[in-house]
């Protein structure tokens, strides 16, 4: 049996790390190497591209072409924001390209793609982060500020119980008693956060079985399915806070649903996914989907805020806490519902054993 042809090692390996489409061009345009983030992009791979005129990747951009030649003959950059690409008759890619000069072998032009919507997925999720970010430093200095109050007005209750000579009026004291307990357990929930993580391999499969579990015992009408990728390799996290923010993510939904309905758990394998600025080979997405009513509209934007609630009752920090442990793990956690489907998708990076080395 003949062995598997391996692909040639490339002196612009490195490149392969960036989340930034990369294409390398020797003087007559041809493509002499593209990285996964630009084989992710265009949709198509190395192999049926090299040596091959770039035009058949992006047709002719208006001003591209020109804007190349230009660089080659002057060694001049040059940058063009909003081009529109044609490629294999799929739909049009809106670009930022960056043409930069260079002397390597037989490589003299480094083109650098980037998707408009990427860029602008990108600042939401910085401007996102920094919000985040004050928002819990600001819950976790009201939390340690309420905690101390609280212990001294259940102290007080608990003492003016003791002097009370009418039993009729322990019911007061007892209310006070009760309040103040539920309020301090909502301030160890705001402050367990930040606790520092303590990672280790886990099997996201397992950790999903326990929370399937614990829905079913809590709301036996539910059908929770898994559609599962058994052939997932181990997560790298705190088990504890991936178990707390997967359970509040379904819970959320088994609430939404009001204890019927449908639920699935769904995970995959993604290649080549930037979380947080930075370039995975591979990733895990894992969902939660429900039937249920859908996020109202008044609150779609704002339901990861701390005290946010679209249920009567509801504390507003299950996906508060659900979203800062994920992005605690660098991953990232959205969205998308409608009524009769709603949609939580989680991103966590699967480190390779070259990432881990590197």
């Amino acid at each position: 049996m003949a062995a598997p042809e391996k692909l040639p090692v490339t002196p612009f390996a490195g490149l392969d790390l960036l989340s930034s489409a990369v294409i390398l061009l020797d003087a007559d345009l041809a493509i002499q190497y593209l990285n996964p983030a630009a084989e992710n992009l265009f949709a198509i791979s190395a192999r049926q591209l090299l040596r091959r005129p770039l035009a058949q990747l992006l047709g002719e951009p208006p001003g591209l072409i020109a804007a190349l030649g230009n660089a080659l003959a002057n060694n001049w950059s040059y940058t063009g924001q909003n081009l529109t690409t044609h490629h294999h008759g799929a739909k049009p890619l809106h670009l930022d390209c960056t043409v930069t000069p260079v002397e390597a072998g037989n490589i003299r032009l480094l083109l650098e793609f980037r998707h408009i919507d990427t860029q602008l997925k990108t600042a939401r999720e910085e401007r996102l982060a920094e919000q985040q970010q004050a928002n819990r430093e600001l819950i976790r200095n009201l939390a340690h500020e309420i905690k101390n109050p609280l212990g001294g007005i259940r102290g007080s209750a608990q003492l003016l119980e003791r002097e009370l000579p009418n039993p009729q009026l322990h019911e007061y004291t007892q209310v006070i008693i009760k309040e103040a307990d539920r309020l301090q357990e909502l301030m160890n929930r705001l402050l367990s956060s930040h606790r520092l993580m303590q990672p280790q391999p886990v099997n996201i499969h397992e950790i999903l079985e326990r929370v399937r579990a614990l829905i079913l015992a809590e709301f036996p009408d539910l059908d929770v399915k898994r559609d599962y990728d058994t052939s997932l390799p181990d997560a790298t996290g705190d088990r504890e806070q991936l178990l707390q923010a997967i359970l509040n993510i379904v819970r959320n939904a088994a609430q939404a649903l009001e204890g019927r309905g449908d639920i699935v758990l769904r995970t995959r394998a993604l290649r080549q996914v930037t979380l947080a600025k930075r370039r995975y080979r591979l990733a895990l997405e894992l969902q939660v989907i429900d039937n249920g009513p859908g996020i109202p509209e008044t609150i779609r934007e704002q339901m990861f805020y701390p005290l946010v609630s679209g249920r009567e009752g509801g504390s507003g920090l299950g996906l508060t806490l659900a979203q800062n442990f994920i992005l605690q793990h660098h991953g990232s956690i959205e969205v998308d519902s409608r009524p009769g489907r709603t949609c939580f998708t989680v991103l966590l990076p699967l480190h390779t054993t070259n990432q881990e080395n590197q």
